[in-house]
């Protein structure tokens, strides 16, 4: 029952977004009174944190390291860029249903652009420590690095968001994908360089 519950904020959450969800939404898709929901859930809230934690898990594993086949540090960046597109893209409405939600209960998971962020959002920690081990990169001062995780996370973030609205083919999509993960992989070269050169 309780993944009946869970299944059915799913399918809320993809045709009307997260503000659709309701506990009585809910009670009338399962075909049960809404006291059998309260019996498994507080409230909504936990419904919603439940549903995020879901969405978290997923980007946090398509964002592993060790996913990528390329072992360098190069490689496995340019392959946990594309795999976050990619899955957000894959998760459609939903994804973008979850990300761009003001709600606080919402935002207490999706925020990431707060200093500080890499303590509170492991997403944008496991960047961080990918970028740490890039060439020139193990000078640059905390504070610098978490931006240039945001700044990253931001652009595939766009990126994703467009391509689940505007439904490109798939060869324009892949084109683009791979393309961002390049121009990360160039932007952060030259960020390391100049780093180089200001600590001359």
């Amino acid at each position: 029952m309780r993944e009946k519950i869970l299944a059915s904020a799913r399918e809320i959450v993809k045709s009307n977004g997260v503000d659709g969800i309701s506990i009585r939404k809910i009670a009338n898709i399962i075909e049960y009174s809404p006291a059998i929901i309260y019996h498994y859930f507080k409230n909504k809230e936990e419904i919603i944190e439940i549903l995020i934690e879901e969405s978290y898990r997923e980007i946090l594993h398509a964002l592993s390291p060790m996913k990528s086949r390329d072992k360098t540090v190069e490689g496995m960046l340019r392959e946990s860029s594309r795999n976050f597109i990619t899955l957000a893209v894959q998760m459609g409405d939903s994804y973008k249903s979850m990300m761009l939600n003001d709600s606080p209960t919402v935002l207490s998971h999706t925020s990431v652009l707060q200093q500080g962020a890499a303590s509170e959002r492991p997403a944008i920690a496991l960047l961080c420590k990918t970028l740490r081990e890039f060439p020139g990169f193990s000078e640059i001062d905390d504070t610098q690095v978490e931006l240039t995780a945001q700044i990253i996370w931001s652009a595939a973030f766009g990126l994703a968001l467009r391509l689940i609205v505007e439904h490109v083919d798939e060869a324009q999509k892949q084109r683009l994908i791979n393309h961002t993960a390049d121009f990360v992989l160039h932007a952060m070269k030259s960020l390391a360089e100049q780093n180089r050169e200001d600590r001359k």
